[in-house]
C-alpha cells in the first residue's frame, strides 16, 4: 500500500512538472509571449472564432503557428526517446543501452545525409517528408541488419552479448557513411549534416505533431501491453520460457515498436542523445524495476526533461538557438556518471 501511494505521487510530481514545462516552453523564446495572449489565443481557436493570420495579434500567430507545435513535438519525442531507452534497458538486460547503441540513430543520421547530398546533386525532392522518410529508412535497415546479424544460423537465436556487439559495429558503420558523406559534400550540405546530426526542433509545424503523435501514443500503448513480458524476461530468457514467453518473437515486437517510435522521432529532429539513457536510471532509483510504472513515467519524465533542454537551447543565445543535443550531452554525461558512482544503485 506504501508503494502504491509512493508510485501515485510521483506520477503526481510528474503531471505537474509536465504542464509547468509545457507552460514555460510555450511562453519563453526568442520573442516572449505573455499569458493573456496565450490564453486569447487558444480561446479564438477552442470558440472557432475568426483566425485568419491577418486578423490575429502577431504574438498569438507565433504561439499558434510556431511556439505551441514546437512545444508539443518536444514533449512527443521526448517521451518516445525515453520509453525507447527502457525499452532496450528492459530487452538486453543492461543498463548502458539506448536505441542509439543498436544503430537506430545512426542508421537515421545516414539515411539523412544520404538525403541532403544525393537530393542536392541530382535534384530530387518529393517536399517535406522527404528527409523524414530517408531518416526513417536508414533507422529501420540498420536496426534490422542488427538483429538479423546476431541471429545463430544453427539456433536461429541471439544473445544478448553477440546483438549488443553487432550493434556497437553497425553503429560504427553507418557513423563512418555520415563521415564520408559530409566529406564529400558541398559546404552546405555539409552544415545540414552537421546540424541536423546535434538535433533541432526548429522544424516543427501541427504536421509533423500528428505524425509523431499517432506514433508515440501508438507504441507506448503497446510497449505497456508488453511491460509484463518484459518483467518476466528480466529474470531470464530460461526462466521467461518456462512461463510461456516466446523469446524471439517478444525481441522482434520490442524491436519493431523501438524502432517505429524512434525513427519517426529522430526523423523529424535529428539526432538527440542522452534522454533514453538518463531517464530509465532516473526513474529505477525512484520508482523501482517494474517496467509497467517505468514505461509509463519515462514517457512523462522524457517530455520533462527535453522540454527543459529546449527551453535552455532556445534561451542561452537568444536570439539565436543551439543545438538540442549539445545541451542534453553537456547536461546528460555529469549526471550519468554520478548516478553510475551511487552505491546504492543496482540495475
Amino acid at each position: 500500500m506504501k508503494l502504491n501511494f509512493k508510485k501515485r505521487g510521483v506520477l503526481l510530481v510528474l503531471l505537474i512538472l509536465l504542464a509547468i514545462t509545457a507552460f514555460l516552453a510555450a511562453r519563453f523564446g526568442a520573442i516572449n509571449i505573455s499569458s493573456d495572449e496565450i490564453s486569447s489565443s487558444l480561446g479564438k481557436y477552442l470558440s472557432g472564432a475568426d483566425t485568419d493570420a491577418s486578423s490575429m495579434p502577431l504574438n498569438e500567430r507565433i504561439f499558434m503557428d510556431i511556439r505551441l507545435p514546437r512545444a508539443l513535438l518536444c514533449l512527443l519525442v521526448g517521451a518516445s526517446l525515453a520509453v525507447g531507452g527502457t525499452l532496450m534497458q528492459a530487452l538486453f538486460r543492461n543498463p548502458i543501452v539506448e536505441p542509439g547503441l543498436i544503430g537506430t540513430s545512426s542508421g537515421a543520421a545516414f539515411g539523412a545525409a544520404l538525403y541532403f547530398v544525393l537530393g542536392a546533386t541530382f535534384q530530387f525532392n518529393t517536399g517535406e517528408w522527404t528527409l523524414p522518410l530517408a531518416a526513417s529508412a536508414g533507422a529501420v535497415v540498420s536496426t534490422y541488419l542488427v538483429f538479423l546479424l546476431s541471429e545463430s544460423k544453427e539456433t536461429g537465436k541471439s544473445s544478448v552479448v553477440v546483438l549488443l556487439l553487432i550493434g556497437i559495429a553497425i553503429n560504427a558503420l553507418f557513423m563512418s557513411g555520415v563521415g564520408f558523406l559530409s566529406y564529400i559534400a558541398r559546404d552546405p550540405q555539409a552544415r545540414s549534416i552537421t546540424f541536423w546530426g546535434m538535433g533541432t526542433l526548429s522544424g516543427a509545424n501541427w504536421h509533423s505533431v500528428a505524425i509523431v503523435g499517432i506514433s508515440t501514443f501508438a507504441c507506448i500503448g503497446l510497449s505497456m501491453r508488453y511491460s509484463k513480458h518484459l518483467n518476466a524476461l528480466m529474470i531470464g530468457e530460461t526462466e521467461a520460457m518456462y512461463l510461456g514467453i516466446n523469446i524471439r518473437r517478444l525481441k522482434l515486437i520490442i524491436l519493431t515498436i523501438n524502432v517505429v517510435m524512434i525513427a519517426v522521432a529522430t526523423a523529424f529532429v535529428g539526432v538527440i542523445s542522452f534522454v533514453g539513457l538518463i531517464v530509465p536510471h532516473l526513474l529505477r532509483m525512484i520508482s523501482g524495476s517494474d517496467n509497467g510504472v517505468l514505461i509509463r513515467d519515462s514517457a512523462l519524465l522524457g517530455a520533462i526533461i527535453l522540454s527543459l533542454a529546449d527551453l535552455t537551447a532556445r534561451m542561452v543565445l537568444c536570439p539565436a538557438e543551439l543545438p538540442i543535443g549539445i545541451v542534453t550531452s553537456v547536461v546528460g554525461v555529469p549526471i550519468f556518471i554520478i548516478l553510475l558512482r551511487r552505491k546504492n544503485y543496482f540495475f
